[in-house]
C-alpha cells in the first residue's frame, strides 16, 4: 500500500474510533440516568397499550361491526414507527442541549474532532437504541394482544423503515440548529417540530381525514411516507417495488436535509463561538 493509501486508511481508522467515542458516551448517559429512561419507556409502553386499546374496543365504541385485529395493527405499526422515529430525531435534536446540561459543550466543540463524526457517533446510537426500544415495546404489546404478522412483508417494513430513519436523521440535524442558536428555548423548540410532524403525519389515522391545507402540509413530513409505507408492508404485504412511491421522498429528504443540514450546522457552530452564547444555558 502507497504511503498516501496508508494515511487514508490511518485517518479513516481514527475518525470511525471517535465515532464510536461518541456512541459510548451516550451510552454511559444513558446508564447514568437510568431511571429517567424507565420512566420514559414505561410511558411510552402504556401509551401504545392505550392508544393499542382504543382499536380493541371501536366495536363497543361505535356500536358497529369493526375489524378490529386489522385496526389494532394499523394503530400498533402508527405508535411503533413514531416511537422509533421520534427516538432517532430526539438523539439527534438535543444533543446541544446534552452537552449543556452535562456542562462538556466547549470540551466537545474544542476537541479536535470533525462534526461530521460527531454526528455520525451520534446518529449511530439514536438508530442503535431506537430499535432497541422500540422492539421492547412491542414485546411489552404482546403480552396483551395477539398479533399476526402472516401476511406481512418484513423485508420491505425493514427497507422502509431505514430509508425513513435516514430523513429523520436530516430532519434532527436541522433541528439541533435551534439549540445551538438558542439556549434557552432551542430544546422547546424541537419538540414543538416533533409535535407538528406527529399532527400531520398520519400517525394513529389516514392523512387524508385532516383539512385539505393540513394535507398539503404532511406531503413534506417524511413520516407520512414512512407511516404509509409500513403499513402497506405490514399490513397487506406489499412488494418492494410497491412500496417505491413511499421510499424515494424520504430518501430524497434525507439527503437533502442532511448535507445542508451539517452546512447550516456548521455555519452556526462558528457564530455562537464569536459571540458567546456556546456556554450559554437556558
Amino acid at each position: 500500500m502507497s504511503y498516501k493509501g496508508r494515511a487514508i486508511l490511518r485517518d479513516a481508522i481514527y475518525e470511525a474510533r471517535a465515532s464510536w467515542a461518541f456512541v459510548e458516551r451516550n451510552i454511559n448517559l444513558v446508564k447514568r440516568y437510568w431511571g429517567w429512561e424507565v420512566v420514559w419507556l414505561v410511558y411510552s409502553i402504556v401509551n401504545s397499550l392505550a392508544v393499542t386499546f382504543i382499536g380493541a374496543g371501536m366495536e363497543k365504541i361505535s356500536g358497529q361491526a369493526v375489524d378490529s385485529d386489522y385496526l389494532i395493527l394499523y394503530l400498533l405499526v402508527g405508535t411503533l414507527v413514531w416511537s422509533y422515529l421520534s427516538v432517532v430525531f430526539n438523539s439527534i435534536s438535543e444533543m446541544i442541549s446534552w452537552e449543556r446540561w452535562e456542562g462538556t459543550i466547549e470540551y466537545t466543540f474544542m476537541a479536535p474532532v470533525r462534526r461530521f463524526t460527531h454526528m455520525i457517533g451520534t446518529t449511530m446510537f439514536a438508530v442503535f437504541y431506537g430499535i432497541l426500544r422500540t422492539l421492547v415495546i412491542l414485546g411489552a404489546i404482546v403480552l396483551f394482544f395477539n398479533i399476526s404478522l402472516s401476511n406481512a412483508n418484513l423485508a420491505g417494513a425493514i427497507v422502509t423503515l431505514l430509508v425513513g430513519s435516514i430523513s429523520f436523521i436530516g430532519f434532527g440535524v436541522l433541528a439541533s440548529i435551534l439549540p445551538l442558536l438558542f439556549p434557552e428555548r432551542g430544546s422547546q423548540m424541537t419538540h414543538i417540530v416533533q409535535a407538528l410532524l406527529l399532527l400531520v403525519s398520519g400517525v394513529y389515522y389516514p392523512v387524508e381525514t385532516l383539512p385539505g391545507w393540513m394535507q398539503s402540509v404532511a406531503v413534506f413530513s417524511p413520516a407520512t411516507y414512512v407511516l404509509e409505507g409500513m403499513r402497506q408492508a405490514l399490513l397487506s404485504g406489499e412488494s418492494i417495488p410497491g412500496l417505491l412511491p413511499n421510499l424515494w421522498p424520504p430518501l430524497v429528504i434525507g439527503v437533502v436535509c442532511i448535507p445542508v443540514g451539517l452546512i447550516i450546522f456548521s455555519r452556526a457552530e462558528k457564530y455562537v463561538k464569536y459571540s458567546g452564547r456556546l456556554k450559554r444555558s437556558g
